[in-house]
């Protein structure tokens, strides 16, 4: 059975297929493929936007989808994860989707269940789905990637978005480089720096990412505008340039992109939402078709 855990669990030729499946999908169509297939949604962690996306993306091929209410199901009762996943497997669904507050979930129920399993978040370590919608979206807007430079900006340490997108976007000719404060840095034989000045000329994107609260223990900021004051893409920053703007979302706006920014046609946030769901179609439609 095949799953989508990480970026690098599909070929470069794979994701020619989805990305074109994707812009196939792009005006909005249904197109019944799964119309006989059964999809579980597992949320361990909030989410308004990828189980969305997710779910629409589902209806549109036509599955059924079935959300499982984790705040209230066995596993608050003592049901480890192996269980659950056995258990969900038992009634044959053919994919779950799961996002979880623990690296390598998915994982774990990969090994345990014949479904296909769709990493919606783990953790620290993977959004391989946020990282295609990324991928497809700078490739509609430059076409070929190969050459072009994208800063990521933000709390690396600490983000699956990063860490998926930084496999695929090398993977696909991009040279990325990391800007964050010291302690928001991995390790890493990336190019990286410490201010958003010294590379703001020569870079074609920027991928913002957003401040991750609930991940750090403590407060490693004194507050969000001290962060802000060197970390948020605003328009004295970028000017006339001709960069493109990326985000995950949810934006916390005036910390990591200014109010006027993300009104600008250079900020492609909504776009990436868009794109997200025809993405997530063209991956369902791999996964289960």
């Amino acid at each position: 059975m095949a799953h989508l855990i990480r970026t690098d669990d599909f070929s470069k030729e794979e994701i020619e297929e989805i990305l074109a499946d994707a812009k196939h999908f792009s005006d909005g169509h249904f197109e019944l493929l799964l119309k006989d297939k059964i999809i579980i949604t597992l949320f361990f962690e909030n989410s308004t936007r990828t189980k969305s996306s997710f779910e629409i993306a589902a209806k549109r091929l036509g599955a059924e989808i079935v959300h499982l209410d984790v705040a209230k199901s066995s596993t608050k009762k003592g049901e480890t994860l192996v269980d659950t996943a056995m258990n969900l497997d038992a009634m044959g669904p053919n994919a779950i989707i799961v996002r979880h507050q623990n690296s390598g979930v998915p994982q774990i129920l990969a090994d345990h269940t014949k479904a296909s399993i769709l990493n919606a978040g783990d953790g620290a370590h993977a959004h391989p789905s946020q990282a295609l919608l990324d991928l497809y979206t700078l490739r509609e807007h430059f076409g070929d990637l190969a050459g072009k430079k994208i800063a990521i900006v933000g709390d690396i340490k600490n983000s699956r978005v990063a860490n998926s997108n930084i496999e695929l976007l090398s993977r696909f000719g991009m040279e990325v480089i990391l800007v964050a404060p010291p302690h928001f840095l991995p390790k890493t034989k990336l190019r990286t720096t410490h201010f958003l000045a010294e590379i703001i000329d020569e870079v074609d994107a920027i991928m913002s990412l957003r401040t991750q609260t609930e991940r750090h223990s403590s407060q490693s900021y004194a507050s969000l505008k001290d962060y802000a004051s060197d970390f948020c893409i605003t328009e004295e920053l970028i000017g006339e340039r001709d960069i493109i703007l990326l985000h995950p979302g949810p934006v916390h706006r005036n910390i990591d992109i200014t109010d006027a920014l993300l009104d600008d046609k250079r900020c492609k946030v909504l776009e990436q939402v868009t794109n997200g769901v025809n993405i997530r179609m063209a991956i369902l439609k791999k996964l289960i078709a």
